[in-house]
């Protein structure tokens, strides 16, 4: 359980903050840039939310609480030593990129196949469902990038590239299942 008596500390006033495990870190970090594009993805989520309702809004808040899950297992370096560690280390599981799956595979069967790219649009939650997307995308580029100079849990890049898909297949749901989907018409334009 976390306590928090205090929001400001002031340990962060010379640019640095502790992760996980108590180590300290400048705060322009990969690592840190990578958890905290994780939070601010889950700030969208909620915007999303804000449109959402049903099964699109539970999954949404499924998704916000994992999404917490992934910004604990990324401010937590040395996965090497989790087993040292005097409580438990979260770590990101399996079992949340399955349900992912479940539920997107729910949506897959659920819209029409794609015959052109689609523009992030239609309903209101479709487009902050495409804002979600983006952002998950940045996450998981963050995440890839921190992967290749430090350790990291491979459970959290795969959660991010499926959530990524999860915010796609959303959006068309919100847009009426495909029928209201803005579609790109290359070169329109010219």
């Amino acid at each position: 359980m976390v306590v928090l008596n205090k929001i400001y500390t002031k340990t962060g006033d010379a640019g640095e903050t502790a992760l996980g495990n108590g180590s300290r870190v400048a705060k322009h970090s990969l690592r840190v840039e990578s958890y905290g594009t994780v939070d601010e993805l889950n700030a969208t989520v909620g915007m999303a939310r804000l449109h959402a309702t049903g099964d699109i809004d539970k999954q949404l808040s499924m998704i916000q609480n994992d999404l917490f899950d992934l910004g604990a297992d990324l401010c937590r370096p040395d996965m090497e030593k989790d087993g040292e560690s005097e409580y438990p280390v979260l770590r990101m599981s399996e079992g949340q990129i399955d349900r992912l799956e479940s539920e997107l595979d729910a949506m897959t069967k659920a819209v029409a196949p794609l015959k052109s790219f689609i523009l992030p649009g239609g309903s209101a939650l479709a487009a902050h469902l495409h804002l979600c997307r983006t952002v998950a995308r940045r996450a998981e580029r963050l995440s890839v990038e921190l992967g290749t100079v430090e350790s990291i849990n491979p459970v959290g890049v795969k959660y991010l590239n499926r959530l990524s898909d999860w915010f796609f297949q959303a959006s068309r749901i919100a847009n009426d299942n495909g029928k209201d989907d803005v579609l790109w018409v290359p070169g329109a334009n010219r």
